[in-house]
């Protein structure tokens, strides 16, 4: 299991660390495939511009979650990095859906598991994450993060879904993945 002490390095060293670990809540997910970095520098970070009510979990111990809404719609999950007061996070981006399908494919109304949660706003709706997991430490229920069993072929590419820092290539996922939210092709 990765405990908090994983998370307490900077958000460029985690983030491919995560690709082939395996996330759930109350006992419902898979398999991580893709994620995305955001630094203190980053200025496509939350935290960019400082702290607010909003983004205070991206402040606070690494190996907490940091869960905000996207353009006022979905959730999205961040798993924070770094130390305290470095305000930096990982965001889960895709899973592979391993445990709970059933109930993954009831919350998300569809069957088809490649939809399940292949972008951040799916997989939290797929998990049940909501803001009520905001700063919740991940190493203690109702989160669980496993190590992954071997290291898998990762790609980076661009972000997504941002409007600065669009070159820099921190979006981290598994070479040929049929679960990633997009493509990611080797340069």
């Amino acid at each position: 299991m990765l405990r908090r002490d994983f998370f307490a390095r900077r958000v460029h060293e985690v983030a491919p660390d995560l690709i082939g670990a395996t996330l759930l809540v109350d006992g419902v997910g898979g398999r991580i495939v893709e994620v995305e970095a955001y630094d203190q520098q980053d200025p496509a970070s939350h935290a960019y511009r400082g702290r607010t009510p909003r983004n205070a979990a991206m402040f606070g111990p690494p190996g907490h979650a940091y869960v905000y809404r996207s353009y006022g719609v979905h959730w999205c999950l961040n798993l924070v990095c770094g130390g305290e007061g470095v305000p930096e996070a990982v965001l889960v981006r895709a899973l592979e859906p391993t445990r709970g399908l059933e109930l993954q494919q009831s919350r998300r109304g569809v069957e088809n598991v490649r939809q399940l949660c292949s972008g951040p706003g799916k997989l939290c709706q797929a998990l049940g994450i909501t803001r009520e997991h905001d700063g919740l430490a991940l190493d203690v229920p109702p989160f669980r993060l496993e190590a992954r069993a071997d290291v898998p072929e990762i790609v980076t590419g661009p972000r997504i879904g941002i409007t600065r820092a669009t070159d820099l290539r921190w979006r981290y996922g598994e070479a040929g993945s049929p679960f990633l939210s997009r493509v990611l092709r080797p340069i």
